[in-house]
């Protein structure tokens, strides 16, 4: 049988990550929302302030290995946490969730490649100032939400990686969306090797964002999630070693791609429990100090209704995620579908109830005064990310 009990090891690392959250996080993550330029924020010191600390505590290598230097924490685990950040900083969050795609995967792709574990994966365990951030350039101006149909020839990324002597060369384009694609040190660039063969001619490859002939495009000027960094990344004859090839073209791409969404989407979950938290918290404690008709709102069943509605959400979803995360803990990297549906509940219900808050502030709640606004933009953009939820669901429903 499920048992929901902590144990004392999850008790005291979401502690942590509340502390940290309500202290660091939320402040610095509300003034830089507030930002008309988002070059600046990403330029800020207190933007790389917060991220420092994060590492410092240790939130960017949750799930790595204990023998190259991370926690080796379980999905459940890393779940609650990614809850408790997302409840605080949801952009700075889902920054986090992204920052160990390299590390994680070469990890689990190439343990017996001594040389990048000691290059990439030792030194970013090590990190306590947030300079080892990945990038994941997969989505492309022309290859985006059909980024998952694997069979159609037609479909493939344009990007391309070409054998020259004992390595390769990368040209090509990456979307605006690459989360950390202007911050990052290192980018997993996925690029077509084979184009008969559509997706599956792809390859998984490490590129250092100092390889020359990287570039970067400025900042996503974003409604929500301002700070998450997006942004284009342009691939102009990059010269890398045969090494750092991590996966291979070939009919085992649909395999690693879908097992980092199969992960990657109980992540993004997991952000929208915290948003609907946020705005459900705040909401509840304006609810019982807002007087109209002669009592106080809460006591208004209209209000009530509203509250009680994102108050099952929080916990349907929730526990619809902690699934997700179980079956990834007992055989990694889980079940997609699974994965695939309980994101799809969780951000489908972050966006109906954070608007809902925001009618139960009023005229209050439009106003950037209040935070409630923030959380309703957030949530919105969590049903697109890492694909749009409609394709998702086309995804998970082929799997019934």
């Amino acid at each position: 049988m499920i048992d929901f009990e902590p144990t004392d090891t999850q008790r005291m690392i979401v502690e942590t990550a509340r502390d940290f959250g309500r202290e660091v996080m939320q402040p610095a993550e509300r003034k830089l929302d507030l930002m008309a330029d988002p070059k600046e924020v990403f330029k800020s010191d207190l933007f790389r302030s917060v991220m420092a600390q994060a590492y410092e505590l240790g939130f960017h290598k949750m799930s790595l290995p204990e023998q190259y230097g991370g926690l080796e924490l379980d999905a459940q685990t890393t779940g609650l946490v990614w809850e408790e950040l997302g409840r605080w900083g949801p952009g700075f969050a889902a920054g986090l969730v992204s920052c160990a795609t390299i590390p994680r995967l070469i990890s689990f792709l190439a343990p017996n490649k001594q040389e990048l574990i000691d290059k990439f994966v030792t030194p970013f365990c090590e990190d306590s100032r947030g300079e080892h951030i990945s990038g994941w350039c997969s989505s492309e101006p022309n290859c985006g939400s059909d980024g998952k149909l694997y069979y159609d020839t037609a479909i493939r990324h344009r990007t391309t990686a070409s054998r020259n002597g004992s390595g390769w060369v990368i040209n090509g384009t990456k979307s605006d969306f690459i989360s950390n694609g202007g911050i990052a040190s290192a980018h997993l660039v996925v690029a077509c090797v084979d184009p008969s063969m559509g997706l599956r001619g792809s390859g998984a490859f490490l590129v250092p964002s100092d390889t020359p002939g990287v570039s970067t495009g400025k900042p996503l000027d974003k409604t929500g999630l301002r700070v998450l960094n997006q942004a284009a990344v342009y691939f102009d004859d990059v010269h890398i070693p045969e090494s750092h090839l991590l996966f291979p073209h070939g009919e085992g791409y649909p395999m690693l791609h879908n097992s980092i969404i199969t992960v990657g989407n109980l992540g993004v979950g997991y952000l929208a429990v915290g948003l609907m938290r946020a705005a459900y918290e705040d909401a509840l404690e304006h609810s019982k100090e807002r007087f109209q008709g002669g009592k106080p709102i809460f006591e208004h069943q209209l209000i009530a209704q509203k509250l009680f509605g994102i108050y099952s959400a929080i916990e349907s979803a929730r526990a619809f995620l902690w699934k997700g995360s179980w079956l990834s803990r007992t055989s990694f990297p889980g079940d997609l579908k699974t994965s695939l549906a309980a994101r799809i509940y969780a951000t489908e219900q972050a966006v109906k109830h954070t608007a809902e808050m925001v009618q139960v502030f009023g005229g209050y709640g439009i106003s950037r005064e209040y935070t409630v606004e923030k959380y309703a933009r957030d949530a919105k953009l969590l049903t697109i990310m890492d694909g749009t939820n409609e394709t998702l669901m086309i995804k998970a429903a082929a799997l019934l």
